[in-house]
Protein backbone atom coordinates (compact mmCIF):
# COMPACT_ATOMS: atom_id res chain seq x y z
CA UNK A 1 0.00 0.00 0.00
CA UNK A 2 1.22 3.50 -0.85
CA UNK A 3 0.85 4.98 2.63
CA UNK A 4 0.66 8.64 3.56
CA UNK A 5 0.59 8.03 7.33
CA UNK A 6 1.59 4.94 9.30
CA UNK A 7 1.15 4.43 13.04
CA UNK A 8 3.24 1.55 14.38
CA UNK A 9 2.66 0.33 17.96
CA UNK A 10 2.03 3.86 19.15
CA UNK A 11 1.68 4.59 22.86
CA UNK A 12 0.92 8.12 24.08
CA UNK A 13 1.07 8.52 27.85
CA UNK A 14 0.76 11.66 29.95
CA UNK A 15 2.38 11.67 33.41
CA UNK A 16 0.94 14.17 35.86
CA UNK A 17 4.36 14.86 37.43
CA UNK A 18 7.29 16.61 35.78
CA UNK A 19 10.98 15.85 35.88
CA UNK A 20 12.47 12.63 37.22
CA UNK A 21 9.33 11.59 39.08
CA UNK A 22 7.29 11.88 35.90
CA UNK A 23 9.86 9.98 33.84
CA UNK A 24 9.97 7.19 36.43
CA UNK A 25 6.16 6.94 36.47
CA UNK A 26 6.14 6.85 32.68
CA UNK A 27 8.59 3.93 32.55
CA UNK A 28 6.60 2.01 35.12
CA UNK A 29 3.36 2.71 33.24
CA UNK A 30 4.86 1.25 30.06
CA UNK A 31 5.93 -1.88 31.93
CA UNK A 32 2.48 -2.35 33.42
CA UNK A 33 0.81 -1.63 30.07
CA UNK A 34 2.87 -4.43 28.52
CA UNK A 35 1.84 -6.72 31.37
CA UNK A 36 -1.86 -6.10 30.65
CA UNK A 37 -2.77 -3.40 33.16
CA UNK A 38 -5.83 -1.38 32.23
CA UNK A 39 -6.02 2.31 31.56
CA UNK A 40 -7.90 2.95 34.81
CA UNK A 41 -5.45 0.90 36.87
CA UNK A 42 -2.46 2.84 35.54
CA UNK A 43 -4.20 6.16 36.16
CA UNK A 44 -5.12 5.22 39.74
CA UNK A 45 -1.80 3.64 40.72
CA UNK A 46 0.74 5.80 38.87
CA UNK A 47 -1.08 9.05 38.08
CA UNK A 48 -0.34 8.51 34.38
CA UNK A 49 -3.02 8.94 31.71
CA UNK A 50 -2.94 6.44 28.87
CA UNK A 51 -4.10 8.46 25.86
CA UNK A 52 -3.33 5.81 23.22
CA UNK A 53 -2.00 2.27 23.57
CA UNK A 54 -0.62 -0.05 20.89
CA UNK A 55 -2.13 1.82 17.95
CA UNK A 56 -1.45 0.45 14.47
CA UNK A 57 -3.00 2.12 11.43
CA UNK A 58 -2.04 2.71 7.80
CA UNK A 59 -3.66 5.59 5.91
CA UNK A 60 -3.34 5.25 2.14
CA UNK A 61 -2.54 8.20 -0.08
CA UNK A 62 -5.73 9.85 -1.30
CA UNK A 63 -8.15 8.17 1.12
CA UNK A 64 -10.39 9.50 3.87
CA UNK A 65 -9.63 7.55 7.03
CA UNK A 66 -12.02 8.22 9.89
CA UNK A 67 -11.21 7.56 13.55
CA UNK A 68 -14.21 7.47 15.82
CA UNK A 69 -15.20 6.55 19.34
CA UNK A 70 -16.69 7.99 22.48
CA UNK A 71 -15.24 11.03 24.21
CA UNK A 72 -11.90 10.07 25.75
CA UNK A 73 -11.38 7.08 23.45
CA UNK A 74 -8.06 8.49 22.17
CA UNK A 75 -9.04 9.47 18.63
CA UNK A 76 -8.00 13.15 18.83
CA UNK A 77 -4.90 12.22 20.82
CA UNK A 78 -3.74 9.92 18.03
CA UNK A 79 -4.65 12.42 15.30
CA UNK A 80 -2.48 15.09 16.94
CA UNK A 81 0.49 12.74 16.97
CA UNK A 82 0.52 12.87 13.16
CA UNK A 83 1.85 16.43 13.17
CA UNK A 84 3.75 16.28 16.46
CA UNK A 85 1.23 18.20 18.56
CA UNK A 86 1.11 15.19 20.88
CA UNK A 87 4.40 13.58 21.80
CA UNK A 88 4.67 9.84 21.17
CA UNK A 89 5.90 7.84 24.17
CA UNK A 90 6.69 4.71 22.16
CA UNK A 91 6.32 3.62 18.57
CA UNK A 92 6.57 5.29 15.17
CA UNK A 93 4.43 7.83 13.35
CA UNK A 94 5.59 7.86 9.75
CA UNK A 95 4.43 10.67 7.45
CA UNK A 96 5.11 10.86 3.72
CA UNK A 97 7.39 13.71 2.68
CA UNK A 98 7.75 13.36 -1.07
CA UNK A 99 9.36 10.01 -1.77
CA UNK A 100 10.40 9.26 1.81
CA UNK A 101 8.65 8.56 5.10
CA UNK A 102 9.61 10.71 8.10
CA UNK A 103 9.16 9.54 11.69
CA UNK A 104 7.38 12.44 13.37
CA UNK A 105 8.05 10.89 16.78
CA UNK A 106 11.81 11.27 16.23
CA UNK A 107 11.89 14.50 14.24
CA UNK A 108 13.71 17.65 15.30
CA UNK A 109 12.08 21.07 15.44
CA UNK A 110 13.16 22.06 11.92
CA UNK A 111 11.69 18.89 10.39
CA UNK A 112 8.41 19.38 12.24
CA UNK A 113 8.18 22.98 10.99
CA UNK A 114 8.75 21.77 7.44
CA UNK A 115 6.05 19.09 7.73
CA UNK A 116 3.54 21.49 9.24
CA UNK A 117 4.16 24.17 6.63
CA UNK A 118 4.41 21.97 3.53
CA UNK A 119 2.96 18.50 4.09
CA UNK A 120 0.29 18.55 6.82
CA UNK A 121 -2.56 20.99 7.42
CA UNK A 122 -5.15 20.90 10.18
CA UNK A 123 -8.84 21.82 10.32
CA UNK A 124 -10.19 22.38 13.83
CA UNK A 125 -13.60 21.83 15.42
CA UNK A 126 -13.95 25.46 16.50
CA UNK A 127 -12.64 26.89 13.19
CA UNK A 128 -9.62 28.64 14.82
CA UNK A 129 -10.10 31.73 12.63
CA UNK A 130 -8.94 35.27 13.40
CA UNK A 131 -12.17 37.30 13.73
CA UNK A 132 -10.48 40.68 13.14
CA UNK A 133 -9.19 39.52 9.75
CA UNK A 134 -11.05 39.17 6.49
CA UNK A 135 -11.84 35.87 4.83
CA UNK A 136 -8.99 36.44 2.37
CA UNK A 137 -6.52 37.21 5.16
CA UNK A 138 -7.55 34.12 7.13
CA UNK A 139 -7.18 31.82 4.14
CA UNK A 140 -3.72 33.23 3.42
CA UNK A 141 -2.52 33.23 7.04
CA UNK A 142 -0.53 30.01 6.79
CA UNK A 143 1.13 31.18 3.57
CA UNK A 144 2.01 34.47 5.27
CA UNK A 145 3.68 32.62 8.15
CA UNK A 146 5.51 30.46 5.63
CA UNK A 147 6.96 33.54 3.97
CA UNK A 148 5.23 33.30 0.57
CA UNK A 149 5.20 36.54 -1.42
CA UNK A 150 2.02 38.66 -1.62
CA UNK A 151 1.56 37.67 -5.28
CA UNK A 152 1.89 33.95 -4.47
CA UNK A 153 -0.54 34.30 -1.58
CA UNK A 154 -3.06 36.15 -3.74
CA UNK A 155 -3.01 33.47 -6.45
CA UNK A 156 -3.34 30.62 -3.96
CA UNK A 157 -6.07 32.29 -1.92
CA UNK A 158 -8.13 33.20 -4.99
CA UNK A 159 -8.00 29.61 -6.23
CA UNK A 160 -9.00 28.11 -2.89
CA UNK A 161 -11.81 30.59 -2.25
CA UNK A 162 -13.19 29.64 -5.65
CA UNK A 163 -12.81 25.96 -4.75
CA UNK A 164 -14.96 26.26 -1.62
CA UNK A 165 -17.45 28.73 -3.11
CA UNK A 166 -16.48 31.80 -1.07
CA UNK A 167 -14.90 34.06 -3.71
CA UNK A 168 -17.61 36.69 -3.29
CA UNK A 169 -17.01 36.80 0.49
CA UNK A 170 -13.27 37.44 0.30
CA UNK A 171 -13.36 40.94 1.80
CA UNK A 172 -15.84 40.16 4.57
CA UNK A 173 -14.69 39.65 8.14
CA UNK A 174 -15.16 36.06 9.26
CA UNK A 175 -17.33 37.27 12.15
CA UNK A 176 -19.98 38.16 9.53
CA UNK A 177 -20.19 34.56 8.28
CA UNK A 178 -22.38 31.68 9.41
CA UNK A 179 -20.82 28.69 11.15
CA UNK A 180 -20.91 26.60 8.00
CA UNK A 181 -19.24 29.32 5.96
CA UNK A 182 -16.58 29.80 8.63
CA UNK A 183 -15.75 26.11 8.45
CA UNK A 184 -15.38 26.44 4.67
CA UNK A 185 -12.88 29.23 5.34
CA UNK A 186 -11.00 26.76 7.52
CA UNK A 187 -11.01 24.22 4.69
CA UNK A 188 -9.79 26.83 2.21
CA UNK A 189 -6.97 27.79 4.57
CA UNK A 190 -5.89 24.16 4.83
CA UNK A 191 -6.07 23.65 1.07
CA UNK A 192 -4.12 26.88 0.41
CA UNK A 193 -0.89 25.39 1.76
CA UNK A 194 -1.12 22.64 -0.90
CA UNK A 195 -0.46 20.15 1.90
CA UNK A 196 -0.86 16.52 0.85
CA UNK A 197 -2.34 15.50 4.21
CA UNK A 198 -5.28 17.08 6.05
CA UNK A 199 -5.95 16.38 9.72
CA UNK A 200 -9.59 17.15 10.57
CA UNK A 201 -10.51 17.06 14.26
CA UNK A 202 -14.33 16.83 14.48
CA UNK A 203 -14.61 19.75 12.04
CA UNK A 204 -18.40 19.62 11.66
CA UNK A 205 -19.51 18.61 15.16
CA UNK A 206 -20.25 22.19 16.31
CA UNK A 207 -22.72 22.72 13.45
CA UNK A 208 -26.41 21.91 13.29
CA UNK A 209 -27.36 18.66 11.50
CA UNK A 210 -28.50 20.20 8.20
CA UNK A 211 -25.33 22.27 7.78
CA UNK A 212 -23.21 19.32 8.88
CA UNK A 213 -24.74 17.09 6.20
CA UNK A 214 -24.21 19.79 3.57
CA UNK A 215 -20.54 20.17 4.51
CA UNK A 216 -20.07 16.41 4.42
CA UNK A 217 -21.39 16.46 0.85
CA UNK A 218 -19.10 19.39 -0.01
CA UNK A 219 -16.09 17.62 1.48
CA UNK A 220 -16.76 14.51 -0.60
CA UNK A 221 -17.19 16.64 -3.73
CA UNK A 222 -13.95 18.48 -3.01
CA UNK A 223 -12.16 15.20 -2.36
CA UNK A 224 -13.22 13.93 -5.79
CA UNK A 225 -11.36 16.92 -7.23
CA UNK A 226 -8.29 17.32 -5.02
CA UNK A 227 -7.60 13.73 -3.81
CA UNK A 228 -6.01 14.68 -0.50
CA UNK A 229 -5.16 12.21 2.23
CA UNK A 230 -7.56 13.00 5.06
CA UNK A 231 -7.36 11.70 8.62
CA UNK A 232 -10.72 12.64 10.10
CA UNK A 233 -11.89 12.39 13.71
CA UNK A 234 -15.60 12.01 14.49
CA UNK A 235 -17.80 10.79 17.33
CA UNK A 236 -20.71 10.25 14.91
CA UNK A 237 -20.91 6.81 13.28
CA UNK A 238 -23.33 8.00 10.58
CA UNK A 239 -20.78 10.65 9.57
CA UNK A 240 -17.92 8.15 9.68
CA UNK A 241 -19.75 5.60 7.55
CA UNK A 242 -20.86 8.28 5.10
CA UNK A 243 -17.50 9.85 4.34
CA UNK A 244 -14.87 7.29 5.33
CA UNK A 245 -13.07 5.02 2.89
CA UNK A 246 -11.85 3.25 6.01
CA UNK A 247 -13.04 3.56 9.59
CA UNK A 248 -11.23 2.86 12.84
CA UNK A 249 -13.20 2.39 16.06
CA UNK A 250 -11.34 3.31 19.26
CA UNK A 251 -12.13 2.31 22.83
CA UNK A 252 -10.12 3.20 25.92
CA UNK A 253 -7.15 4.35 23.86
CA UNK A 254 -7.01 1.27 21.63
CA UNK A 255 -8.08 0.67 18.05
CA UNK A 256 -10.52 -2.23 18.23
CA UNK A 257 -11.45 -2.47 14.54
CA UNK A 258 -10.42 -0.93 11.23
CA UNK A 259 -12.16 -1.58 7.95
CA UNK A 260 -14.44 -0.32 5.20
CA UNK A 261 -18.02 0.64 6.06
CA UNK A 262 -19.27 -2.77 4.97
CA UNK A 263 -16.79 -4.53 7.28
CA UNK A 264 -17.81 -2.43 10.26
CA UNK A 265 -21.53 -2.89 9.65
CA UNK A 266 -21.58 -6.53 8.61
CA UNK A 267 -18.79 -7.93 10.76
CA UNK A 268 -18.34 -5.93 13.98
CA UNK A 269 -15.23 -7.12 15.80
CA UNK A 270 -16.82 -7.20 19.26
CA UNK A 271 -19.86 -6.17 21.28
CA UNK A 272 -18.58 -2.59 21.58
CA UNK A 273 -18.53 -2.09 17.80
CA UNK A 274 -21.83 -3.95 17.42
CA UNK A 275 -23.43 -1.51 19.85
CA UNK A 276 -22.31 1.42 17.69
CA UNK A 277 -23.72 -0.22 14.59
CA UNK A 278 -27.10 -0.81 16.24
CA UNK A 279 -27.58 2.93 16.70
CA UNK A 280 -26.71 4.08 13.19
CA UNK A 281 -29.20 5.71 10.81
CA UNK A 282 -29.49 3.09 8.05
CA UNK A 283 -31.02 5.32 5.35
CA UNK A 284 -27.83 7.01 4.15
CA UNK A 285 -25.35 4.41 5.40
CA UNK A 286 -26.57 1.05 4.15
CA UNK A 287 -26.26 0.41 0.43
CA UNK A 288 -28.00 -1.99 -1.89
CA UNK A 289 -24.96 -4.23 -1.98
CA UNK A 290 -25.08 -4.61 1.80
CA UNK A 291 -28.70 -5.76 2.01
CA UNK A 292 -29.51 -7.38 -1.34
CA UNK A 293 -30.22 -11.07 -1.88
CA UNK A 294 -29.22 -13.22 -4.83
CA UNK A 295 -31.50 -13.56 -7.84
CA UNK A 296 -32.20 -17.20 -6.99
CA UNK A 297 -33.33 -16.29 -3.46
CA UNK A 298 -35.36 -13.35 -4.77
CA UNK A 299 -37.21 -15.70 -7.15
CA UNK A 300 -38.47 -17.71 -4.15
CA UNK A 301 -39.76 -14.67 -2.29
CA UNK A 302 -41.08 -12.43 -5.07
CA UNK A 303 -42.27 -14.91 -7.74
CA UNK A 304 -39.85 -13.60 -10.33
CA UNK A 305 -40.31 -16.09 -13.17
CA UNK A 306 -38.76 -14.20 -16.09
CA UNK A 307 -35.17 -14.73 -17.19
CA UNK A 308 -32.52 -12.14 -16.38
CA UNK A 309 -33.07 -10.16 -19.55
CA UNK A 310 -36.81 -10.14 -18.98
CA UNK A 311 -36.40 -8.93 -15.42
CA UNK A 312 -34.13 -6.09 -16.52
CA UNK A 313 -36.74 -5.03 -19.04
CA UNK A 314 -39.55 -5.16 -16.49
CA UNK A 315 -38.07 -4.01 -13.17
CA UNK A 316 -36.36 -0.81 -12.12
CA UNK A 317 -32.59 -1.05 -11.69
CA UNK A 318 -30.11 0.91 -9.61
CA UNK A 319 -26.37 0.77 -8.94
CA UNK A 320 -25.47 -1.58 -6.10
CA UNK A 321 -23.84 1.41 -4.37
CA UNK A 322 -27.22 3.21 -4.08
CA UNK A 323 -28.22 4.16 -0.55
CA UNK A 324 -31.10 2.45 1.22
CA UNK A 325 -33.05 5.72 0.99
CA UNK A 326 -32.65 5.77 -2.80
CA UNK A 327 -33.73 2.14 -3.06
CA UNK A 328 -36.82 2.79 -0.92
CA UNK A 329 -37.83 5.69 -3.18
CA UNK A 330 -37.38 3.56 -6.29
CA UNK A 331 -39.32 0.68 -4.73
CA UNK A 332 -42.18 3.00 -3.75
CA UNK A 333 -42.35 4.44 -7.26
CA UNK A 334 -42.34 1.09 -9.06
CA UNK A 335 -44.09 -1.10 -6.50
CA UNK A 336 -41.63 -3.85 -7.45
CA UNK A 337 -38.32 -5.23 -6.16
CA UNK A 338 -35.29 -3.28 -7.33
CA UNK A 339 -32.53 -4.89 -9.39
CA UNK A 340 -29.02 -3.94 -8.29
CA UNK A 341 -26.29 -3.74 -10.89
CA UNK A 342 -22.60 -3.01 -11.22
CA UNK A 343 -20.81 -2.38 -14.53
CA UNK A 344 -23.86 -3.65 -16.41
CA UNK A 345 -24.00 -6.92 -14.44
CA UNK A 346 -26.94 -7.95 -12.28
CA UNK A 347 -25.63 -8.48 -8.72
CA UNK A 348 -28.80 -9.02 -6.73
CA UNK A 349 -32.28 -7.90 -5.80
CA UNK A 350 -33.66 -5.73 -3.01
CA UNK A 351 -37.35 -5.87 -2.21
CA UNK A 352 -39.73 -5.11 0.65
CA UNK A 353 -38.37 -7.98 2.78
CA UNK A 354 -34.78 -6.70 2.63
CA UNK A 355 -35.83 -3.09 3.20
CA UNK A 356 -37.82 -3.97 6.33
CA UNK A 357 -34.98 -6.03 7.79
CA UNK A 358 -32.50 -3.21 7.15
CA UNK A 359 -34.75 -0.61 8.77
CA UNK A 360 -35.28 -2.93 11.74
CA UNK A 361 -31.52 -2.91 12.34
CA UNK A 362 -30.99 -6.47 11.19
CA UNK A 363 -29.28 -5.77 7.88
CA UNK A 364 -26.19 -7.61 9.02
CA UNK A 365 -28.17 -10.86 9.09
CA UNK A 366 -28.50 -10.66 5.32
CA UNK A 367 -24.73 -10.87 4.72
Amino acid sequence: MNSAIEFHDVDILFPRQDGRAGAKALREAQTRLDAGATRSQIAAQLDVTVGVAGANLNVACGEISVMMGLSGSGKSTLLRAANGLNRVTRGQVLVRDGEKMVDVARSDAATLRHLRRRRIAMVFQQFALLPWRTVRENVGFGLELRGDSPAERRRAVDAKLELVGLAQWAQRHVSELSGGMQQRVGLARAFATEADILLMDEPFSALDPLIRAKLQDELLALQDRVKKTILFVSHDLDEALRIGDTISILQNGRIVQTGAARDIIMHPADDYVAEFVRHMNPLNVLTGEMIMVSLSEARRHYRLDADEAGLQARLAAAPASSSLQEIIQLHQTSGQPVLLTQDGRLLGVCGEREIIKALAGRGAQLA
